[in-house]
């Protein structure tokens, strides 16, 4: 039986369609990352699943029951983009009270508390105020909160949003390490979190289903490195007549200014960037960035994948 099977879904706000026709199944498993531009129905879709709204038309199941069963209790968590503390109680209190609503008998309720704030490195705010807390460390205590007791499917919606980059780091290490226990859905407009995170990736625009695909489709005998110079008077033709010196080089094609993507054999040239880097010191040209593969956003919104 799929995790969440999905068949002719659509919503409609008045007469704005936020979900339009939408179709698919997920399997349990890996992190999948669900992605789209602002208004494309991410945020829609989550709170169908979660059984906060009802479609328009079309079905959906979730372990084989409709969102909202009470059959799902504790088994679907979910972490809103705008997840509030109350300011008024500690934080020990707010977890605790979370745990009693999950079943976790009172004498429980502590140990949960320190277990899942434990997860995301805060074990020691268990007595503070939300108001004494950064807004990183609040948005971790959401994270924590989402964790607690077992639940098999965990939806988060831009869960590094407002993270300096080590805490988001931390979060992303967390999702991996809970990835054979629990499968999370994860929204996020961080292309590069979702590439290391996720093995499937769902794009949605404008209400509709315009991917389902799986990151690693665009591995096989091909290596990508994606490049970003300092320079922006170094010519197309200079780019290209100066990397197809190297052994292996197949093709480079421009993604956005001063940014470009280059294909070429893995198995002929194992070390291909290592070649790269010493043609841009032999042509003087100073470089930013060196991304081994092809990046998400690339795989996602490239004219080529989106037609293939």
């Amino acid at each position: 039986m799929p995790m969440i099977e999905i068949q002719n879904l659509s919503k409609l706000f008045g007469a704005k369609r936020a979900l339009d026709n939408l179709t698919f199944t997920l399997e349990k498993g890996k992190p999948i990352a669900l992605v789209g531009p602002n208004g494309a129905g991410k945020t829609t879709l989550f709170s169908i699943l979660c059984g906060y709204i009802f479609p328009s038309a079309g079905e959906v199941s979730i372990f084989g029951e409709k969102p909202g069963s009470n059959s799902l209790f504790g088994r679907l968590s979910a972490l809103p983009q705008d997840a509030q503390l109350d300011p008024r109680f500690a934080i020990s209190y707010q977890l605790e009270f979370y745990a009693r609503l999950q079943g976790i008998s009172a004498k429980d309720a502590r140990m949960e508390a320190e277990r899942v704030l434990d997860l995301v490195q805060l074990k020691d705010v268990l007595k503070e105020k939300p108001a004494q807390l950064s807004h990183g460390m609040r948005k971790r205590v959401a994270i924590a909160q989402a964790l607690m007791g077992t639940p098999e499917l965990v939806l988060l919606d831009e869960p590094s949003a407002g993270l300096d980059p080590v805490n988001a780091r931390n979060i992303r290490d967390m999702v991996a390490e809970l990835s054979d226990k629990v499968t999370f859905i994860i929204s996020s407009h961080n292309l590069h979190e979702l590439e290391q995170l996720c093995s499937t990736v769902l794009y949605l625009q404008q209400g509709k289903l315009s991917q389902q695909t799986n990151v690693s489709k665009f591995t096989g005998e091909s290596g990508f490195l994606t490049l970003l110079l300092e320079e922006n008077t170094i010519s197309m033709e200079q780019i290209q007549q100066a990397f197809a010196q190297i052994a292996g080089f197949e093709k480079v094609t421009p993604s956005q200014k001063n940014e470009f993507l280059l294909q070429y054999h893995a198995q002929q040239n194992p070390v291909f960037d290592q070649h790269l880097l010493a043609c841009l010191t032999e042509n003087n040209w100073n470089y930013r960035q060196l991304i081994k593969g092809k990046t998400l956003e690339e795989q996602l919104f490239s004219r080529e994948d989106l037609t293939s």
